[in-house]
This record gives structure tokens, C-alpha cells and sequence, in this order.
């Protein structure tokens, strides 16, 4: 009989990847494909539906051809995503109505302001855990049903898309339920991404009626929300469909809630921090949602078959790994691996700052309308200061979220365990431990956020048996320790509070 395996769908910001993992957590197949980035206006930025779904069929497919495996190998599939980003489609024809507004879509932070005079701050804050933000999926479906261009009926006529979101023709979800609904034909998410959502009451553990009629939301185009690790399963593939195989579709999890499952997290004081796109400090805080009195998000972080809720704290940093993007961009660096080389080629950034609030700033500051800024430049500054900067603003900015995740959970850190593609950068790994004077524990595989899908559905199905298992799994790559001596740390920290005032509130004109 041929070995069996879980394979694991994770939608990111810039790509979809599909993974297979053993017994062991090893990776035995492995396939990507980037999407396009779609900038409309300043500060508004959308992907293609269709073609992420196309794409999850393409790595998928390519995946398992390459890895020499059938896909009735597969016993279970899981679905991890970039959280927030949101799709409203027609329930009959399957076509989006709109592009996806994606997480960093700024376009209603009009909106978001108005909230706040209103006064809907604590209320939004109470129910949800979440800031009043226009990264959240409630004001972003608001203004796809406001502002999208009605689809056309038989009759040629366009009929309203609240009228039809109110008829219960429309969908909408983020792309666990958007992928999850191509694959099995049921409009389903999970608890933890329905608490990205800003509609979704994270105690109640439903739906909340009253912020779904101030976004004027209908219940009807809301999925379903189930477990994370769900052994009823949300449904299976279909035979006849591109994978050929009925294979149960049974764990979804937001990306940075899988990161924390794939690292084995699953006790209270847990902690970690991935560097992808943007960087997202999750800590588990069990079965209690602690409230945030320091610009925290209080979350979901998972639920697994017939258990209570496991919440989380969580610091969201909207740019890291694309801030070393940005540099290839304007072409400072060739490629990401240069700017280990160039940022130890100086033995210090000479006083430059990088603030790379390029789509404003997340936690602790929340500001929308912050903007990327660098200060403190001369005329002898050259590239490898500014990639320096930009590498120290990545370590800056995880700092100001460790101090409010100990202020908050009372739990002094020890060790904090990395993940995301920026950590197979050694020198930001050093640097990270040397400015927030803690342990940094990289693990053997790093690709975490696939793993902790694959072993949210793996424990649904049975493939194992407990999470005492996946913790065995767990190995350590390397650790980095403090090198920098603890005055000199505080020092160069001291004046990033200094830079990020810079770059507080600048994005007016381009609104007006």
C-alpha cells in the first residue's frame, strides 16, 4: 500500500503555495506560483480571484506530478491564507463581483475615521478584539457592495448588489472560504479567520447582528464558521474535478494562526513571530481573551474538534519582508540573500532610520495615513545604510510588540520562535535577538504556516493522533542569542520612536 500524506493549501499576499508533509512534518512536495499585485490608486491594493484560484489548481496539480505522488495519497488537505483580504462573489455563476481587497487596502480609511467619530471604537474593540482599521474585512465588503459595478441579469438589467447580498445571491468570504467553496462546493470559514473579519463576536462566537447592520452586511452571504481542525470536515474534493480524488477538505486557519499551530504553540504564554510580507507576533493566551491596553489585537487563535476556543495576543506589523522587496524594487539589492552581505559591510546605519510605512502602521500605533519615511540621512550615506535601516526597522518594529505583548499577558519572554521566508536571513535573525535581548529559535522547517493546515487536518482525520505528536516534530534549525551588549540596544531603540513620529498622519493630499 503507498504511504499516505497531508497536503496543504497556503494562499499568501504575493503566492499560492501548495506543501505535502509525512508523519514527521517533513516536506515531500513542494509548489508555488506568485499572483499579480494590482495597485489601482495610491494606497488601494487588489489581487484577481479567478486567478488565485487558478493558480491553487496549477501548484496543486504540479505539486504532486513532481513529487511523483497520487492524489489519493492524500488523506486530508488544509487551507491557510492570507487573513482579511476579502471576496465577494455570485453563488451561481462562481464569479467575483469585484477584485479582492486585500489586507493592506487602504481605500476605507475615510470610512474607519468616521467610525471613530462615532464613537464605535470600544464597542468594535469589545466584541471583536480588533481595532477600528481599514485592514479588516467588514469595511472592505461594505465597499465592494457600495462601489462595485453591479453584474448583469438575463433580462440586461443590473440589479443592486445589496439587493442581491440581501437575497442571499452573493458570497463573500476571505480566501480560506473562497478556495474552500471551489473545492468542495460549501461556503465555510473558521473561527480563526472569522475573527479577522470585524463582524465576528470572538466570545459570543458568532456573528454579531448589530455590526452587521451598521456595515449593512447581510447574515445570508456569511459562511458558515466551524473549527479549525474539524473532524466532520468541511466537505471533500470532487472525483470528477481537477484533482481526480475525493479527498476531505478538514483544517483551515488564517496564516498567522497556522504559523502559530505549525509551531506548536498550543499552550498559554506560547509565542511567535513570522516575517513574511508584513511580520505578525502572535501569543497564545488560552482559553481567556485578554484585552489589550497596549494596541494589540485579542484573536481567535484556534479551535480544534469538540475543544474550547484557543485565543491569542497579536501584534501586526504590516511591512517587513516587503520592505526588502521594495529595495529590489528601486534596485539597492539584486536580490533579498544580498542584504545580509551589504548590511554587515557597515558597522552601523550612521543614524538612518527606514520607517517602511508604506501602508500605514499596524500595531501599536494604528495609523492609516502613516507613510514610509527615512531620516537622518547625509551626504555620505550609502546603499548599505539604508539596507541596514531597513533590516534594523524590521527588529524595531517586533520590539515595540514584545514590550506590549509583555505589558499586556504579564509574561516575561524568554525565547521567541521565528518563521517566514526573512528568517532564513542570519544576520536579521542576530540583529532581531540583539535589539529585543531574547533568545531566537528558528526551526528545521520554516515554512510553518503550511504545516500548522496540514496538522489542523491531519488531527481531524486521524493521520495523528494528538498535538504531543506534532510537538515531537518540532526541531530546532538554529538559535541566536544577544550579542549586543543591552545599553547600546536601548540606545539605537531609543530613537525609533523618534522616526516613527515622522511618518504619523502624513497621507492627506492624495485623499483630497
Amino acid at each position: 500500500m503507498p504511504d499516505t500524506y497531508v497536503g496543504a493549501i497556503d494562499q499568501g499576499t504575493t503566492g499560492t503555495r501548495f506543501m505535502v508533509f509525512d508523519h514527521g512534518g517533513q516536506v515531500v512536495a513542494n509548489a508555488y506560483e506568485k499572483h499579480e499585485q494590482i495597485y489601482p490608486k495610491p494606497g488601494w491594493v487588489e489581487h484577481d480571484p479567478v486567478e488565485i484560484w487558478e493558480n491553487t489548481q496549477e501548484v496543486v496539480t504540479r505539486g504532486l506530478e513532481e513529487a511523483g505522488l497520487e492524489a489519493d495519497q492524500l488523506e486530508a488537505l488544509g487551507i491557510t491564507n492570507q487573513r482579511e483580504t476579502t471576496i465577494v462573489w455570485d453563488e451561481e455563476t462562481g464569479r467575483p463581483v469585484h477584485n479582492a481587497l486585500v489586507w493592506q487596502d487602504r481605500r476605507t480609511t475615510d470610512r474607519v475615521e468616521e467610525l471613530q467619530e462615532a464613537g464605535m471604537e470600544d464597542e468594535i474593540r469589545e466584541k471583536t478584539g480588533l481595532e477600528v482599521d481599514a485592514y479588516f474585512s467588514a469595511t472592505k465588503t461594505e465597499w465592494i457592495l457600495d462601489n462595485a459595478e453591479p453584474l448583469k441579469l438575463q433580462s440586461s438589467r443590473a440589479r443592486d448588489l445589496r439587493d442581491r447580498a440581501r437575497d442571499g445571491e452573493l458570497l463573500m468570504g476571505t480566501p480560506d472560504a473562497w478556495i474552500i467553496w471551489n473545492l468542495t462546493g460549501n461556503h465555510i470559514t473558521d473561527v480563526s479567520n472569522a475573527s479577522r473579519t470585524m463582524l465576528f463576536d470572538i466570545e459570543g462566537m458568532s456573528w454579531d447582528p448589530d455590526l452587521l447592520e451598521e456595515f449593512d452586511v447581510p447574515e445570508a452571504m456569511l459562511p458558515e464558521v466551524r473549527p479549525s481542525s474539524d473532524e466532520n470536515t468541511y466537505g471533500h474534493t470532487d472525483p470528477d474535478g481537477f484533482l481526480g480524488a475525493e479527498v476531505p477538505v478538514a483544517g483551515a486557519l488564517g496564516d498567522q494562526q497556522a504559523a502559530l499551530f505549525g509551531q506548536t504553540c498550543f499552550d498559554a504564554g506560547d509565542a511567535k513571530n513570522t516575517y513574511g510580507t508584513g511580520a505578525f507576533y502572535l501569543m497564545n493566551t488560552g482559553e481567556e481573551a485578554v484585552a489589550s491596553d497596549n494596541g494589540l489585537l485579542t484573536t481567535i487563535g484556534f479551535q480544534m474538534s469538540g475543544e474550547p476556543v484557543q485565543y491569542a495576543l497579536e501584534g501586526s506589523i504590516f511591512i517587513a519582508g516587503a520592505a526588502i522587496e521594495f529595495l529590489e524594487d528601486i534596485d539597492l539589492i539584486n536580490n533579498a540573500a544580498q542584504t545580509a552581505e551589504l548590511a554587515s559591510s557597515v558597522d552601523s546605519t550612521d543614524g538612518v532610520y527606514v520607517v517602511p510605512a508604506f501602508t500605514g502602521l499596524g500595531a501599536p500605533h494604528w495609523d492609516g495615513r502613516a507613510r514610509g519615511t527615512i531620516v537622518g540621512m547625509t551626504r555620505g550615506t550609502r546603499k548599505e545604510h539604508l539596507v541596514r535601516a531597513t533590516l534594523e526597522s524590521i527588529a524595531y518594529q517586533t520590539r515595540d510588540l514584545a514590550e506590549a505583548m509583555e505589558a499586556d499577558s504579564g509574561v516575561e519572554m524568554t525565547s521567541l520562535r521565528v518563521d517566514g521566508g526573512a528568517v532564513k536571513n542570519n544576520f536579521l535573525c542576530q540583529l532581531q535577538s540583539d535589539i529585543i535581548q531574547t533568545d531566537i529559535a528558528r526551526p528545521e522547517v520554516d515554512e510553518t504556516t503550511a504545516l500548522g493546515s496540514a496538522y489542523a487536518a491531519g488531527l481531524a482525520v486521524g493521520y495523528w493522533d494528538s498535538v504531543d505528536e506534532l510537538r515531537s516534530n518540532w526541531q530546532v534549525d538554529r538559535e541566536f542569542s544577544p550579542e549586543m551588549d543591552p545599553g547600546d540596544a536601548d540606545q539605537m531603540y531609543s530613537r525609533w520612536d523618534a522616526a516613527v513620529e515622522r511618518s504619523l498622519d502624513w497621507a492627506r493630499e492624495e485623499d483630497e
